[in-house]
């Protein structure tokens, strides 16, 4: 049997890489899957084309998680469809390079109430629905390597991903006794499209890999497996952890 068959997961930004890696993979594992997005464009149809390919039921929720109610909401529409929710994935994010004395208020809370806040009550919304129906759950943040590591023109961004492994520490914690497990998965650098850029200036590519120790970006599909882990039973005694997917990124260290 599949890991989640009979088991439904919703997903925030699951329009494209990552989060589409994740939708795919949890639904080849039997999972039916509800994702979000703000826009319903053709990288929205790409992934229910992939997802629908697997055999899985899938929705669309169009939806800003930076709005609380719209958190919510998502919540309530996945049980209308499906009449049930397992397993919460916490992907959607953004970040802004700037320095950090050109960082406007409009940046810093973009960055802050999508990455952190959507988090915050997406799980919040998740856990009353657990809570009052006495199910267990699973949550999985996908958080960053730069949770731990500093990224110079990012600070917003780190600020917010600190905050995302401090949330999930302290709920790791406090839900436990609900049967609710909650875990965090830290990418490094992964081809995604946010990489873009980078992946098209071999130099600075370059100089990036060498400081991987696998020498090389991950796929999205690495970090989507890590998270289908997590939100497994095979998982089941594992809550409060940062799981770091980034080759060695993090803690890199060779002598010259």
């Amino acid at each position: 049997m599949k890991r989640f068959s009979g088991k439904v997961a919703l997903v925030s930004g699951g329009g494209r890489g990552i989060g589409r890696a994740i939708c795919v993979r949890l639904a080849q594992e039997g999972a039916n899957i509800v994702f979000n997005g703000r826009k319903n464009d053709e990288n929205v149809a790409e992934t229910i084309r992939q997802v629908s390919e697997t055999g899985a039921k899938v929705h669309f929720i169009q939806s800003d998680i930076s709005e609380v109610s719209a958190v919510f909401a998502m919540v309530e529409e996945t049980l209308k469809v499906f009449g049930q929710l397992d397993i919460l994935v916490n992907n959607a994010g953004i970040e802004i390079n700037a320095p950090f004395w050109e960082v406007t208020e409009k940046d810093y809370d973009s960055v802050m109430n999508i990455n952190l806040k959507g988090m915050f009550f997406l799980t919040q919304a998740f856990v009353k629905y657990v809570k009052e129906n006495n199910r267990a759950g699973v949550v999985v943040n996908n958080s960053s390597v730069h949770e731990e590591l500093p990224f110079p023109n990012f600070t917003a961004y780190c600020a917010s991903k600190g905050g995302m492994q401090m949330v999930m520490r302290n709920l790791a914690v406090e839900l436990a006794p609900l049967g609710i497990r909650i875990n965090n998965v830290a990418p490094g650098a992964i081809k995604t499209p946010i990489n873009a850029d980078l992946l098209s200036k071999p130099e600075l590519l370059s100089t990036l890999q060498n400081n991987i120790s696998l020498g090389r970006l991950g796929e999205p599909e690495d970090v989507a497996a890590v998270i289908a882990f997590l939100a497994s039973d095979d998982a089941k005694y594992v809550t409060g952890s940062t799981y770091y997917v980034d080759g060695g990124l993090t803690f890199h260290y060779k002598e010259q």
